[in-house]
């Protein structure tokens, strides 16, 4: 019988980890399926690697996702007492609350958020990829993502949401700020401010006067006279218009590298446009835009993979891990864009399921057929062989990807 007392060892994050984590994850994996890893702010947290593992513990409401416990329980780790109130306001969403608050907030989303509004968004996803397309047709070489997988998924949700295409720039420095590896904090408390300052100003217009836009509609959703809060309208459209852009753009970056990466697969891609939706489930599981959910915590001991982890304790799910578990996965290191891939992780399991996965699904699909259709000559520059990645343990993204387009 497994012993569940016994700590494992400590493993770190340093620089390298953000350059290849799937090297870390491997040699943690010969030890287990969970880990205790220090992060890069000197605080020992628990890392869930293993695939089983990793989906029954989305699932597993004893790791409760309450921002105010979760920040509560790092201040002590962290000996500290002080607490960002911005950053606070702005992860008090559905992805930071357990049930009931969860259950009403993720009700009240769904009123707006349908199959149907994603669906009737395809026609203006095409006419923005062609147009961003339109802008490289003459160039021998462009950077993919500034120049096309960046700012479509931000065009987007932008529209959906009801957010100026023109403040872009802003809350998208913001976010890189709010996002980057735990341990370096220095821009996060000007970043908080001013997505604090921006988003409550932006509810404001939407109550002031309605649009036809998803904002708008969140603003006056009503279940039997219940309503989100100023609060809680500011911190959603927080979770959704960083969601709703920066997962995105990294499943279409991140998805390219990979492909082109392997010509044969990228020219196979080509002859048959009908299986990119197949290729993008492949590209979620081999190099998804998220490795780490969000941050969770014990409310009481939880045994995984043999291990106890105890009462309080703050749990990192990595999805990007558990999708190269080789006990679920085959040649789980390999790319296999015809392998009909199923259960990979990259968008949760269980009641946080992310409720913009068919959006992402319809970008990315209409994205890569368009890059196909385009530029079938597409290949890697130089520069993009030594890939550059965002140091963060949440988003998983490259900071550019230059290519030759001939």
């Amino acid at each position: 019988m497994a012993d569940t007392t016994a700590a494992p060892r400590v493993e770190s994050i340093g620089a390298d980890f953000f350059d290849d984590p799937h090297a870390h994850y491997r040699r943690w994996r010969a030890a287990g399926p969970v880990h205790r890893v220090r992060f890069p702010d000197d605080v020992v947290r628990w890392v869930i690697i293993g695939y089983a593992e990793a989906r029954a513990a989305l699932a597993d409401p004893r790791l409760a996702k309450d921002v105010g416990q979760v920040e509560a329980i790092l201040h002590e780790k962290r000996r500290e007492t002080r607490s960002d109130p911005n950053v606070s306001a702005l992860l008090s969403h559905m992805l930071g609350t357990d049930p009931p608050a969860h259950t009403r907030l993720r009700k009240l989303v769904n009123k707006a958020f349908t199959a149907k509004q994603v669906a009737g968004l395809r026609p203006r996803i095409e006419q923005i990829t062609e147009d961003l397309l339109d802008a490289t047709a003459d160039r021998d070489e462009f950077d993919l993502m500034e120049e096309f997988a960046d700012p479509l998924p931000v065009a987007v949700i932008c529209e959906l949401l009801g957010v100026p295409f023109a403040d872009r720039a802003d809350f998208q420095a913001w976010t890189r700020a709010l996002v980057t590896v735990v341990g370096e904090d220095e821009g996060r408390p000007a970043a908080g401010a001013a997505m604090v300052g921006y988003l409550t100003d932006l509810v404001r217009t939407k109550q002031a006067d309605p649009a036809d836009d998803l904002l708008s509609e969140l603003v006056l959703a009503d279940d039997d006279g219940d309503r989100l809060t100023d609060k809680e309208l500011v911190s959603m459209a927080f979770l959704l218009l960083v969601a709703g852009h920066e997962t995105t753009v990294n499943l279409i970056g991140n998805g390219m590298n990979a492909l082109l990466r392997d010509r044969a697969q990228w020219q196979a891609l080509c002859a048959d446009p009908a299986a990119v939706p197949l290729a993008i489930e492949e590209f979620l599981r081999f190099d998804g835009p998220v490795d780490m959910a969000t941050v969770r915590y014990t409310a009481e001991p939880v045994t995984l993979g043999g291990t106890e982890i105890p009462a309080g304790e703050l749990v990192y799910v990595s999805v990007a891990a558990a999708n190269r578990d080789p006990a679920r996965f085959a040649d789980p290191d390999t790319l296999a864009t015809d392998g009909h891939t199923t259960g990979h992780l990259a968008f949760g399991h269980g009641i946080h399921f992310c409720v913009g996965a068919p959006l992402a699904r319809l970008e990315a699909t209409i994205a890569v057929t368009a890059l196909q259709r385009r530029y079938p000559d597409l290949r890697l520059a130089p520069a993009a062989l030594t890939p550059r990645w965002q140091t963060s343990t949440l988003i998983r993204g490259l900071l550019a990807l230059p290519v030759l387009t001939r």
